[in-house]
């Protein structure tokens, strides 16, 4: 059984049925969004799928597929989760479990550039793996911050489909592009709405809500040399340790691509490290 909600339809697309400037935010780390996209996407979804959560047994929560490094709808998945366990506490059931599709392969492609065939064969190259015996016979909810072409749902069920997983499959979603004449490169007019320079991105770095993710991770390692130092500079220590950490993680360090930044990066906090270690001394 398969079944679907979305809280925002896209018709039209000179009207966005969000705000653009939270949204951007939200895609390039700011967790105060994600914390409110969560809860706006639980309070409607709860109205058409309350009842239908109470009689299940068992819940399990998805996020969209990801290796190390968290998506920004993993953000929204965890906050999501907060709301749905207290829903499920007020009426005396157990609480749902998050689980994961694990992936294997990264990819320094704009995904949200592509059109609907661009965008599957870029994942289909990946390897996905689902713990089958875990999900089996399940309530299971497989949450996105946003559907334009339906590539990644479709992955989802080829996955399903590839280890023979029987249950209950809804898919949840902030937002649905609904109208096929909307080029899909519409989400990339979404992502960069409210990040038009690096000195957006510094502040955003700065903010107290931020939490670095996939889509801003790969943004930073792809900068110019003169980009990514102005952005090193202007952000804490902390900050900086965090970013390799992540990238070390997910194996950037392996992409050509990245491999200058990264590089940079090490150097950077090395420096730094030996230089805070001199003066203690």
């Amino acid at each position: 059984m398969e079944r679907r909600f979305s809280l925002h339809k896209i018709i039209q697309k000179e009207i966005c049925p969000f705000d653009e400037n939270e949204y951007s935010r939200f895609k390039f780390g700011d967790t105060l969004y994600a914390k409110k996209f969560a809860k706006d996407l639980f309070d409607n979804f709860i109205k058409e799928y309350g009842d239908f959560l109470l009689e299940q047994s068992e819940i399990i929560l998805f996020p969209s597929p990801y290796n190390s490094i968290p998506t920004a709808s993993n953000f929204l998945c965890a906050f999501f989760k907060e709301n749905l366990n207290h829903f499920l506490f007020l009426n005396g059931k157990k609480a749902c479990i998050e689980s994961k599709i694990f992936r294997n392969q990264s990819y320094i492609q704009d995904y949200g550039n592509m059109n609907f065939e661009e965008r599957l064969a870029l994942i289909s190259n990946d390897t996905y793996y689902i713990d089958k015996h875990f999900i089996e016979n399940k309530c299971c909810l497989f949450l996105d911050d946003i559907k334009i072409t339906g590539s990644h749902e479709k992955t989802v069920k080829k996955i399903l489909e590839q280890f023979k997983v029987s249950g209950k499959f809804l898919f949840v979603y902030y937002a649905e592009l609904m109208n096929p004449d909307i080029h899909p490169n519409i989400e990339n007019h979404y992502n960069y709405y409210s990040l038009k320079s690096i000195n957006d991105i510094i502040a955003l770095i700065n903010s107290n809500y931020f939490e670095f993710n996939t889509r801003i991770v790969k943004y930073l390692l792809m900068l110019t040399s003169k980009d990514f130092e102005l952005v090193l500079n202007q952000i804490s220590f902390s900050q900086r340790l965090k970013l390799l950490n992540l990238a070390i993680s997910n194996d950037y360090y392996q992409i050509l691509e990245y491999q200058r930044n990264i590089n940079f990066l090490n150097n950077t906090l090395w420096q730094s490290t030996y230089k805070k270690d001199k003066e203690k001394i």
